[in-house]
């Protein structure tokens, strides 16, 4: 049967029919739907992490355990992984065991666009990478057999536009894989020193091994036509150099991009008048290739920031340029990303947006946005669980400096589980003096509405216990703790009234679901059920724009009456608006 799938939807489908056992990840765009489409498969154990250290320290244990196993992550999402990634290149494996590292060249939903091929380079592990959804799908089971071949992890190289485009993919059946017998092994799997350098040796000599198999395996393949010009290429690269050469080139296609296949690269070059290098972002083949003796043209040409397309590809190796219809670009209108309307963040950030003499730390996750205008209330955003660090080390300077200056880190709740914790724990530890707010949306929100330990639910649907962050907090050695609803501005006021007020640290939780979420019983409970919308009585609308610069999408200005509207069909009645109105011209309808 064919199916038209994502590249993400196909690694999942190539997990199931490669009869893996366990998946684990944390969410992560352009990763998070492997694993959502993983759990439907009650074959496998399918689990959120609370990060990705901890999802591939899960895998590792299961593969140990000898499962064949699977995990998942953004680029980035490595780096929080890197410690049991590069141990398990030393170690290998038991049950075959594929790392998915999806990364996102043109930083659509991303702090940095890292090129993680280089990763698999410096762990010392076997590395494919998929060009479309079929490759992406039949690639896992491969993946899983060369693990178990060469007892080795491999990494299986992803990149947003093969993780979210789709294409054709003939499916198949599960084949059910025994789990492997556990037989404790200190001199492979108990990395002391001692053991960690024999294993080291090993690496090296199974690297030769996983080279000559580069050479050998059909992943490398060439495809034969004009040989005045020769390209070599992975991944989506390699479908955006086809489309620009079509037949008036050859290609080396590369599926196994670590160890590349040298031989068969030195073989096809000598064949072709002028070699290509086409690949995203950083020069990982060009550079082993120009070492190997090799004369090749690459980043020279191609850029090596954002993302490619055909027609980059096209107008840096060939200088063409395909015609556009012109327009007139002042009359488009700019549509930057900006929180929903009625989210909870907004109203929090609405009311610090008014602190002086502050710092604000934030964080990875939506309410990163309450950076952007018109809420400004935002100084920093670095990576995962950093705010309250940042926001630790910088108090401490300015306290140096003799500088009263108040810190204040922001943070979500999935964010404070994945690496925010430890972070708070330094801040007790060091004897800081910050403002923690931890922003309870009651969901991993900014990649989709995933479970996480604070929701209830797990990734396959099953009640679970719901992790207090009030508790958490207090059991790190905070003292100062308060829970508001920062829909209600007099409250959140208050609330920081109170914690600027305090000369020891202090954390707020900010409770209230995202907007889009849908409610659980106990959501249901707490909060009630939403409804209504707000409108504005234009009668009593003075013009101000005090609604306006709460930044809620739904709120709009005429122009033309010199009034305030509202747009139903975007509101979710959070009465934000209501409250900040001076005049009273706003109310709340159809309840």
């Amino acid at each position: 049967m064919k199916k038209l799938l994502t590249g993400n939807e196909a690694i999942a489908l190539g997990a199931y029919e490669a009869g893996v056992h366990y998946a684990a990840a944390y969410p992560g765009t352009p990763s998070t739907e492997i694993l959502e489409n993983i759990a439907p498969y009650k074959e496998i154990i399918a689990e959120w992490a609370p990060n990705e250290k901890v999802a591939v320290e899960s895998a590792v244990g299961a593969c140990f355990a000898g499962a064949r196993t699977l995990t998942a992550m953004k680029h980035v999402g490595l780096n929080v992984a890197a410690d049991p990634f590069f141990s398990i290149g030393y170690t290998g494996v038991n049950g075959g065991m594929v790392l998915i590292s999806a990364d996102d060249p043109g930083l659509h939903s991303s702090q940095n666009e890292q090129d993680n091929r280089y990763f698999a380079k410096m762990a010392k592990v076997a590395m494919v990478e998929p060009s479309d959804s079929q490759e992406a799908k039949d690639m896992v089971k491969e993946a899983l057999e060369i693990s178990e071949k060469y007892d080795t992890m491999v990494m299986i190289r992803m990149t947003t536009r093969l993780c979210h485009s789709k294409s054709i993919v003939e499916t198949g059946e599960r084949i059910e894989v025994p789990i492997k017998s556990y037989k404790k092994d200190l001199q492979k799997n108990y990395i002391a020193p001692a053991i960690a350098k024999q294993l080291h040796v090993k690496v090296e000599k199974k690297l030769v091994e996983l080279a000559k198999f580069s050479d050998e395996t059909e992943l490398n393949y060439i495809e034969w036509n004009d040989k005045k010009v020769g390209v070599i290429s992975a991944g989506v690269a390699y479908q955006y150099a086809r489309e620009v050469f079509g037949d008036t080139a050859s290609y080396l296609k590369i599926g196994f991009t670590f160890p590349l296949p040298m031989e068969k690269i030195k073989k096809f070059a000598e064949e072709v008048d002028t070699l290509y290098v086409v690949e995203e972002l950083e020069p990982f083949m060009e550079e082993q290739i120009k070492a190997a003796g090799i004369n090749c043209i690459g980043k020279s040409k191609i850029p090596n920031t954002w993302e490619l397309n055909p027609d980059i590809v096209g107008k840096s190796l060939l200088g063409t340029e395909k015609q556009t219809i012109d327009y007139d670009k002042t009359v488009t209108v700019g549509r930057p990303p900006t929180l929903c309307a009625g989210c909870p963040h907004r109203a929090f950030y609405y009311e610090l947006s008014k602190r002086k003499n502050v710092m604000i730390t934030g964080d990875i996750g939506c309410y990163t946005l309450g950076g952007a205008a018109p809420l400004n209330a935002m100084d920093t955003v670095i990576c995962m669980g950093a705010s309250v660090s940042m926001a630790h080390g910088a108090k401490k300077v300015f306290e140096k400096n003799n500088d009263g200056k108040r810190l204040v880190a922001t943070i979500g709740d999935s964010t404070f589980f994945h690496s925010g914790m430890t972070s708070l724990l330094d801040v007790v530890y060091n004897k800081g003096n910050t403002i923690t707010c931890i922003l309870d949306n009651r969901i991993t929100a900014m990649t989709g509405h995933q479970e996480n330990p604070g929701t209830g639910y797990t990734l396959q649907g099953a009640e679970t216990k719901i992790a207090d962050i009030a508790k958490i907090v207090e059991a790190l050695g905070i003292e100062h703790i308060r829970t508001v609803n920062p829909l209600d501005q007099a409250d959140m006021k208050a609330t920081l009234d109170w914690a600027f007020a305090l000369n020891e640290p202090s954390v707020i939780i900010t409770r209230y679901p995202c907007a889009l979420k849908k409610y659980s019983k106990g959501d249901i409970e707490e909060f009630g059920k939403i409804s209504g919308v707000c409108e504005v009585d234009h009668e009593k609308c003075i013009g101000c724009k005090m609604c306006i610069s709460t930044g809620c999408p739904a709120i709009y200005f005429d122009k033309d009456i010199k009034k305030a509207s509202i747009n139903k069909a975007q509101c979710v009645g959070c009465e934000l608006c209501m409250q900040v109105c001076p005049v009273n011209a706003i109310s709340k309808v159809g309840e």
